[in-house]
């Protein structure tokens, strides 16, 4: 039996008395190609851990533990961890830890004594909290995955990939700390219940650099927040309205705001989303509003 079978899932809800949660975006794969092209894309080991989010049935959690030492498989939903623990016992897979717990609430330091990977099918309403969790980990050497593979929504995966100047918050709070691609796309024909839009393979490596480790990126994310707090208008007006009542000392007004973005060969009226990343690093270096 593979799970990746609209008519084996309805069975198993049905004999399990269960209904999908709409509200937890439960969309299972049921293309054995696209379950193949994850596992490529993740270049898994023999000695690899895996962090799976939202293993629902065991789609893929199955293929994984073939694969690798340990799978750790977190759930949410009482009935879909049921399933999964009855089909793993039934298959006498005995490398797949079933943790209890909402992925957002998680601390992922205690599973992953060792460097782990983590791999998921996410709703949209999850994506960009999960990412930013795993990515501002306080200790991303120690804590953090080694890369994560994430099936995500078609236009969320291309706006965390944007390059200047089409950049946006969330490709910049993605790409501050990794470097994204997208590695394939997913017909929504590849998932039951089928979405209303198409998917794509994103996968993440995490930047594990000396010189990230001594910026500010609590300012960092202050002053691109205000940047792009109203895309359409130039960097001079979002920054002067958003930073100037704030910091309204030690002499802070729109001149100095004007002059701190020329000295960085970043024109006052340019918009937000054609600055690259090293744009706003070297923004927050200089920064003297603070």
């Amino acid at each position: 039996m593979h799970l990746a079978s609209k008519k084996v899932i309805q069975n198993l809800l049905k004999k399990y008395q269960l209904r999908l949660s709409k509200r937890l975006g439960q969309n299972f794969l049921i293309d054995r190609g696209a379950i193949k092209k994850i596992i490529k894309t993740t270049d898994l080991t023999p000695q690899d851990v895996v962090l799976e989010i939202g293993p629902g049935i065991g789609t893929l959690t199955i293929e994984l533990a073939e694969k690798v030492k340990k799978v750790i498989a977190i759930e949410k939903d009482p009935g879909m961890r049921k399933i999964l623990k009855d089909l793993l016992e039934c298959w006498n897979v005995r490398n797949v830890e079933i943790i209890r717990e909402d992925i957002l609430k998680l601390d992922p330091k205690p599973y992953a004594l060792k460097p782990y990977k983590v791999i998921g099918n996410l709703p949209f309403y999850l994506t960009a909290p999960v990412i930013r969790k795993f990515l501002e980990y306080k200790n991303l050497a120690k804590g953090g995955p080694k890369e994560m593979v994430l099936v995500v929504q078609k236009e969320v995966g291309q706006r965390i990939c944007a390059k200047p100047p089409d950049m946006n918050l969330l490709a910049v709070s993605v790409q501050f700390y990794a470097k994204p691609e997208i590695v394939s796309f997913v017909s929504r024909k590849s998932f039951w219940p089928q979405p209303k839009v198409d998917s794509a393979i994103l996968r993440i490596v995490p930047l594990i650099k000396a010189d990230r480790k001594l910026i500010n990126a609590d300012l960092l994310f202050e002053i691109v927040k205000a940047g792009f707090s109203q895309p359409r208008k130039q960097l001079i007006n979002n920054l002067s309205q958003a930073l100037l009542p704030v910091y309204k000392q030690g002499g802070i007004n729109r001149r100095v705001i004007r002059n701190w973005l020329l000295k960085n060969n970043i024109q006052p009226n340019q918009r937000a989303e054609t600055l690259t990343i090293e744009d706003w690093i070297d923004l927050t270096k200089s920064c003297k509003i603070k």
